[in-house]
């Protein structure tokens, strides 16, 4: 009797690490929330990829957008906690409670992090011919003129949204929002002067700067960038509070085994070690690859969902 109770409790905790090891037994899915063709979307496909050649599974990308990217992730809390149902989101699921309160699912409850892939600055960004010629200029003009300027951005919680947000808030400053589906023709308004200013993604918008459709003032990473070393941090400039990051995440349904958990953040922390994967996410903008624990990420995850919350409520700001 005592010998069948301990090979019943060894069989019991021989299971999760089987299901560890063997992991996976099929095709693996990510879904990416959002279009392809964005950042996120590149950036996840090729995580995608580079996990393909290191499993025996292939990781198949899923696009499922809609409605600042809780309809993707909506579907993966929804799937099987088996470790073959996985989201590749960004800083936008950080958000998606505030912004849209009749979801169904919870973001923190019915999603757990796997671990965080990559952080990349924002770029503060003037027309070419503006008046501002650097952040404290435009402060200033801000400070005495509320809500004459004007910003691009993408709304739902988007990257431009968020970052402005918070240089708004750090700066004590009020500006008119200006809502673009996109970038890119946030971008062509600011290069002919129609728009006052635009928080755009480090890649794109230091080739708009340096190719002198615009005019950098600063930069919202902790560190100036080797790209265009002469533009200084927005922290150097005196507005701590207005450091960004925008970062991507990899997430589970909450009931996946730790262990499980552990094994995906170990295979795609080896995809981020790669030297090809680390020049090409360099590339594309990614200033720090992370990889970490699933708990640092899951920490890391619910701190900036509290962060959000707060900024957003201040602001008024709405889905839509």
């Amino acid at each position: 009797m005592l010998r069948r109770s301990l090979l019943a409790a060894s069989a019991l905790l021989a299971t999760p690490a089987r299901a560890q090891d063997n992991w996976p037994t099929r095709p693996v899915r990510m879904v990416i929330p959002y279009a392809a063709g964005g950042a996120t979307d590149v950036i996840g496909r090729l995580v995608a990829d580079r996990l393909s050649a290191r499993l025996p599974q292939r990781v198949v990308v899923e696009n499922r957008t809609g409605a600042g990217g809780s309809i993707g992730a909506s579907n993966v809390a929804k799937s099987p906690a088996d470790g073959h149902h996985l989201l590749f989101h960004n800083i936008g699921h950080a958000v998606t409670r505030p912004l849209y309160p009749q979801l169904d699912y919870d973001p923190e409850a019915d999603l757990k992090a796997v671990t965080i892939v990559a952080e990349s600055p924002m770029v503060l960004l003037v027309p070419p011919n503006s008046p501002h010629r650097s952040v404290a200029d435009l402060v200033a003009f801000a400070r005495a003129n509320p809500e004459r300027l004007t910003y691009g951005s993408t709304g739902g919680g988007g990257a431009l949204q968020l970052v402005a947000l918070l240089f708004l808030r750090a700066a004590g400053i009020r500006m008119t929002e200006v809502p673009y589906r996109g970038g890119a023709p946030a971008a062509l308004d600011l290069a002919n002067g129609s728009l006052d200013m635009l928080y755009d993604a480090g890649l794109t918008g230091f080739a708009l700067a340096q190719g002198g459709r615009a005019r950098a003032l600063a930069i919202s990473g902790p560190q100036r960038s080797p790209v265009m070393p002469d533009v200084p941090t927005i922290a150097e400039l005196g507005f701590p509070d207005a450091t960004f990051m925008v970062w991507q995440v990899i997430l589970a349904p909450a009931a996946t085994p730790a262990p499980l958990m552990s094994r995906i953040q170990q295979e795609v922390a080896a995809v981020l070690a790669e030297p090809a994967t680390r020049s090409r996410l360099a590339e594309l903008g990614a200033e720090r690859l992370v990889g970490n624990t699933p708990a640092e990420a899951q920490a890391f995850v619910a701190q900036e969902m509290a962060k959000w919350a707060v900024i957003l409520r201040e602001a008024g700001v709405r889905a839509g």
